[in-house]
This record gives structure tokens, sequence and C-alpha cells, in this order.
């Protein structure tokens, strides 16, 4: 049997592995973090005097921000191949007693949107960046061919706002022009909940906060080994699929409850949740922290018959590189899975006994996960 482990994750320095080679180098996370920065600034200076401009006389509450998705988990990789970017996902509040103000919610998330986006528009020229404004749950500036910003716009119970620490960012409002739809009612909307402005739905009820607090405090009881098999699957995923393929909050979803740490062995440990993974698509996978949506339900009947076949041949392919006997084929494999960001050093691959393969395994009452050809460690 083999030990990858080496070449998917070391600590030694001068040694290549894959968990290094899927991290933003740090000039590019330098612009990332620039970015951020500036459209933060031109949003808190630039909401306010469009809204001036427009006739607002009254005072706009600071805005805060909250920053969500891979970026906040730390499970951000770099983009494998074309067209694939890294994202940033920087949501912005404002109370819930601000944006009220208008007479009608779809009023107040066109008004949010068309400000920030006013406000957005100085900086996106200066930059040369480019300006989406057809995502229904964002704005999107992409800020180079491999990277974009994405800023979701919330309302947020005044309570909770003032506990938000992040930085600011505004909403607007533009004319109160009357809506036509009778349904159009703030009434109809619960006043207890985060709200995320929608282009076409105007606001739906999503808070993005206990999603982060879920994942990390996963990885606070099960290691950092569970992040970096995150890492994995996405690398394999975006190997797989140049576009679309499983969401990354599906992955992390999927594989949380299956992982079980192996020492030192991080092959055997993603291995373990990749085999477990086919079965877990098809049955169903919810969100972690509300049962009521579904996951798998985005990706469709096909596009989940898709990705568990793509699993399952992942779990042959993995299975076989650990159990076979020569490196340099073990290698050869994982390449044809991850693309070149794995390494190509067949020397670093150490041959280990099924005793000690089994010692990396996590205790257990019963037989240990190595016993047997029918299920990974």
């Amino acid at each position: 049997m083999l030990n990858l482990s080496a070449l998917f994750f070391t600590t030694v320095e001068d040694e290549t592995c894959m968990h290094e080679a899927l991290d933003l180098n740090a000039s590019r996370r330098a612009v990332f973090t620039r970015a951020k920065s500036d459209v933060r600034e031109c949003l808190r200076n630039g909401i306010p005097r469009v809204l001036r401009e427009q006739g607002f006389t009254g005072t706009v509450p600071t805005p805060r921000f909250f920053t969500q998705g891979s970026w906040a988990y730390q499970t951000l990789n770099a983009p494998a191949q074309q067209p694939q970017q890294a994202d940033i996902d920087d949501g912005c509040y404002l109370p819930l007693s601000f944006v009220a103000q208008t007479r009608r919610p779809s009023i107040a998330a066109g008004v949010f949107f068309a400000a920030a986006e006013e406000a957005l528009a100085p900086l996106v020229e200066a930059n040369q960046w480019h300006l989406v404004t057809d995502k229904p749950t964002c704005i999107r500036i992409v800020i180079a061919d491999d990277a974009h910003i994405d800023v979701p716009l919330y309302a947020i119970p005044d309570g909770e706002f003032d506990t938000l620490v992040k930085a600011s960012l505004e909403h607007g409002y533009m004319a109160l022009d009357e809506a036509v739809r009778r349904e159009d009612s703030w009434t109809a909307l619960p006043r207890d909940k985060v709200l995320l402005a929608h282009r076409d739905e105007d606001w739906m009820p999503s808070d993005p906060r206990p999603v982060k607090e879920w994942f990390l405090s996963e990885v606070a009881a099960k290691g950092e080994q569970l992040r970096r098999v995150v890492r994995y699957l996405k690398a394999f995923r975006d190997w797989r699929w140049p576009t679309g393929g499983p969401s990354s909050i599906l992955l992390m979803a999927a594989a949380a409850p299956h992982f079980e740490k192996h020492d030192r062995r991080d092959d055997l440990a993603l291995l373990h949740v990749v085999q477990a993974l086919p079965a877990q698509l098809r049955a169903g996978v919810s969100n972690p922290i509300d049962d009521g949506e579904s996951l798998t339900k985005r990706l469709g009947v096909d596009g989940v018959e898709e990705a568990a076949k793509s699993f399952e041949a992942f779990e042959r392919v993995l299975r076989g590189a650990t159990d076979a006997g020569n490196s340099a084929q073990a290698c050869t494999w994982m390449r044809n899975e991850f693309g070149p960001r794995f390494p190509n050093e067949p020397d670093r691959v150490k041959p280990v006994s099924v005793m000690a393969t089994i010692a990396a395994s996590p205790a257990a009452a019963g037989p240990s996960e190595l016993v047997g050809r029918s299920k990974a460690g």
C-alpha cells in the first residue's frame, strides 16, 4: 500500500504539495484584499452621496459588512482552469427600519441595487473593472479575468445590525413610486429575519452567518484536516467540471457528517469521505442549518446522478492509488483527477504496511474501516 499524504499536504519547508498549490499566491491575495477594501470604502462614501443627489434628506446609517463564503471559511481555492474565477462574497447590511422606509419592498430592493451600482461606477471605471448587474442576488465586480467580488445586499433587524463589527456599505432610495403588485407589502415579510435583496423576487429570508458558524464549529471540533478535505473535494470538482458541478456549500454539507480524522493521512481522510458521497448525494443533502432547504435540488436529478457517478469513479481511482505498488502510476492517476496542481513526485510516496494504515484510522469499537474492500478508511 502507498501513503500519498505528503503530496496532498506537508509542513516540510521547500516541499511542494497540492494544498499549497490550491492557495492564491501572495500577490493575488493582496489584489483581492485591496479591491475588497476599495469597494467597501466606495460604497460607504458613495451611497449617501447618491441618495442626496436623488433627494433623500434623512439620515443614512453607516452600513456594515460581513464576509461570507469560501474566503470566510478559509476554503478558497485558486481557479483550476478557465473560465473559473476566485471570488469573495462580501455582504452589505443596513438596518431593516431604514430599508423599510419605502412604501413597498420592491421599491426598496430596486433602490438598494441602483444606488449601490451608481456609487460603484466611478471605482469600476477607474480600475477598468467590469460591473455585472444581472445577477439576481448580488452585484458582481469582475476585478480580473480570474477573480471577482460579489456584494449581496441585506436588510437586518436593527438590534442585530448594531452587533455587526464589519466595515460599512450603504443602500439607497430613489423615487418612491407606487408598485403595482398587490402582495408587494412589508407586512408580508418577516421583520425578525435577515432579508436578502433579490432583483426579481424583491426580498427573501437569507442569513449567511449561521452557515459560517456551523462550518467553523465543525472544523473546531474535528480539526483542520476537515477543512483540507473540503478543499480537495473542491479541487476535484474544479478539474472535473470547468463550469457547474456541485456547489461548494453542497460539498461541505455532504462531507462533514462523514469526515473522520486520519492521523497524518489526508489521502485516507479524503477517501473515507469520497466513498460516502455518491449515496449521500442520491439521498439528498440539506442546508446544514435549514433542513427545509435542499442543496441537491439545485443540481437537478440528472446533475445529482452525474455528480454521484463522478465521485464513484474518483473513489475507485483514489482507492487504487493508495492500494497500488507503483508510486509513479499513483501520481499519474491523481494528476488525472486533480490536474497539474497535484505534484508529480513519486519519490515522496511512501510504501506502508496494512497495519500502519489501520493505525492511522480513527479508533472504533468495531472492526477497522480499512478491513475488507467494501469501505474506505
